[in-house]
């Protein structure tokens, strides 16, 4: 469909106060205030029936016309990717994440990511192409694999970002992980902040750790292996990289973590790993520094209050192909099949 296209809304009772652009840029998340303001000095937003100014304020309640003269002007690059979709209706998605894959465009990631095939998936759904724009509540790392929920509405990601923000998001994931864990259950409460090396990827639970946060995550062995351990791992808080940096702070780190090491200590990069030996890429795994192509930790439960109606989900997510292999080749081939 061509533009303009109109749309009929009405103000909701937290927007009650704001200027009509960034109401307008709350309900069409691709469009910013700017752009919005634009539209609104060409005459396309009417209140009420009443042509709006552009310094307006809408009310709770409200009845709000617009014509989308313009296309949005922060549309992310749409990019055809397969998702694995468990769940859709008109508020959210939850998709099963293979390793590998960025969640949002970050740093040297601005295409391929997620988000890149959840715009291209959702512009399907539309009449407009960028109506929808993904909505970001948590992300998983990019070599984590498993469970993750977006949002297609403003007012979803509002409400479920407020149960993340409030720990009431059930999450769990399986971790496998170097060494025998001595106990079967544990609480690992560590603050966690940037690691004091600056870099802003890497993060800390040491005493120099800059700026931070507390941080609680509990744990349950699931099963004993040969030199690891599977665990069960539910992070109380929602700390960037959190299970990894605590499990490693433990003496436990991730089997495959190209960053985390035990106690604090940060590896040297792949990239350094592969300049170094002077061989080709392929060659390292003999070498055995690249033990897995990724880390070893799959988000495998996810459990919310549907934001919108309240329905309570509580979605799973098996142990991907890759993991269920490298468990498979540290049992040996006469140890018994895990079932999670």
């Amino acid at each position: 469909m061509n533009l303009p296209y109109t749309a009929k809304l009405t103000v909701e009772k937290y927007l009650g106060g704001v200027r009509v652009d960034r109401f307008l840029a709350k309900h069409f998340r691709n469009y910013t205030p700017f752009r919005m303001a634009r539209i609104v000095r060409a005459g396309g937003v009417h209140i009420e029936g009443a042509r709006a100014d552009s310094r307006q304020r809408v009310f709770a309640g409200q009845r709000v016309e617009v014509h989308l003269l313009e296309p949005p002007d922060k549309l992310l690059d749409p990019e055809p990717l397969e998702l694995n979709i468990l769940f859709e209706d008109d508020w959210l998605v939850v998709i099963n994440k293979p390793a590998g894959l960025v969640t949002h465009p970050v740093g040297a990631f601005q295409s391929g990511t997620l988000c890149n095939g959840l715009q291209h998936y959702f512009d399907e759904l539309t009449q407009l192409r960028g109506l929808l724009r993904p909505g970001i509540v948590h992300r998983l790392d990019r070599h984590t694999s498993g469970l993750i929920v977006a949002t297609k509405h403003h007012l979803a990601h509002r409400l479920l970002s407020i149960q993340f923000q409030r720990d009431q998001i059930s999450k769990s994931y399986l971790a496998l992980v170097e060494g025998d864990i001595s106990t079967k259950q544990g609480d690992i409460d560590l603050p966690i902040g940037r690691h004091s090396s600056g870099n802003s990827v890497l993060m800390s639970a040491q005493p120099t750790a800059l700026c931070p946060r507390s941080a609680h995550t509990r744990y349950s062995v699931v099963e004993r292996l040969d030199g690891h351990t599977l665990v069960r791992a539910h992070p109380l808080t929602g700390r960037n990289h959190q299970i990894r940096v605590h499990l490693a702070a433990i003496g436990h780190p991730v089997v495959g973590d190209e960053f985390y090491g035990s106690y604090g200590a940060i590896k040297p990069s792949r990239f350094d790993t592969f300049e170094r030996s002077g061989l080709p890429r392929a060659d390292l795994h003999e070498l055995g520094h690249v033990p897995m192509a990724r880390h070893a930790l799959h988000a495998e439960r996810l459990g919310f209050k549907h934001p919108i109606h309240g329905e309570a989900f509580d979605f799973a997510s098996p142990l991907p192909v890759d993991l269920q292999t490298k468990l498979h080749s540290i049992r040996g081939t006469d140890a018994r099949k895990l079932v999670i």
